[in-house]
């Protein structure tokens, strides 16, 4: 089945996300309360909230998104190439301009959307953000009233799954066993906060993202048993 769906017809995607505000005090006591609740069973005894917090960003209620970086497969007779381009700034604008793409290049019923474990964590966050942020959800992440073999999301965890639901492979280890060269990267997940709000770096979070994307197109060419993408065919736009 997946030998079916066209390479172009897939958009792929990552987002980072941090805390919504730098620090626990930067919070209302309301929301201070509300994430003392929240966290609570996670933290157990092991974190006050205040020490929890800088984890907020896995929570769209408590969290933000700073980039969204995507990637896609474009053909020209023999040439295959794959073009990331990202979005950031100001949640509610990325939110805009990713939604505008989404709507105007993969708005099609052939199109889908693709993500490493996107379907427990990118997708509802993006859908979230917007709605907190007044964004009417665009097509292809409005999934009310759908069912499960209408919504038009690819998941590479998903996929190597297998039907095994309790089982969970992040991305730098599928990438690994699939013999997928490991990009350099300065980072990972659990810095990004620190480089965001300490550092003020979005630079290198971009490229950690991007990173991400091209990895997970990486694993669904493995998935598919075609070849990898050379460093040579990937080009940011």
């Amino acid at each position: 089945m997946l030998g079916r769906i066209h390479l172009d017809h897939i958009l792929f995607l990552d987002i980072e996300t941090v805390p919504e505000n730098s620090s626990f005090d930067a919070l209302d006591d309301e929301k201070k309360e509300l994430w003392e609740h929240k966290s609570k069973y996670q933290r157990k005894e092991d974190y006050t909230a205040e020490e929890f917090y800088e984890r907020a960003g896995i929570w769209a209620e408590f969290g933000k998104i700073i980039c969204i970086s995507v990637g896609y497969f474009h053909f020209q007779g023999e040439i295959r190439t794959f073009r990331t381009t990202s979005f950031y700034g100001p949640e509610a604008k990325l939110l805009k301009d990713f939604k505008n793409l989404v709507n105007s290049h993969f708005n099609l019923a052939k199109h889908l959307l693709c993500g490493h474990n996107a379907k427990e964590f990118d997708f509802p966050y993006i859908a979230r953000r917007m709605i907190i942020h007044g964004i009417e959800l665009p097509y292809k992440l409005n999934l009310f009233g759908k069912k499960p073999w209408e919504v038009p999301h690819l998941d590479t965890m998903d996929l190597w799954k297998f039907g095994d639901y309790k089982h969970f492979t992040s991305l730098k280890l599928l990438a690994h066993i699939l013999g997928i060269p490991s990009p350099k990267q300065d980072i990972d997940g659990s810095r990004v906060r620190q480089v965001y709000y300490e550092d003020q770096d979005i630079d290198r979070i971009i490229t950690y993202c991007e990173l991400d994307v091209v990895t997970t197109a990486q694993v669904f060419l493995r998935l598919r048993n075609e070849e990898l993408l050379h460093e040579s065919e990937i080009k940011k736009v």
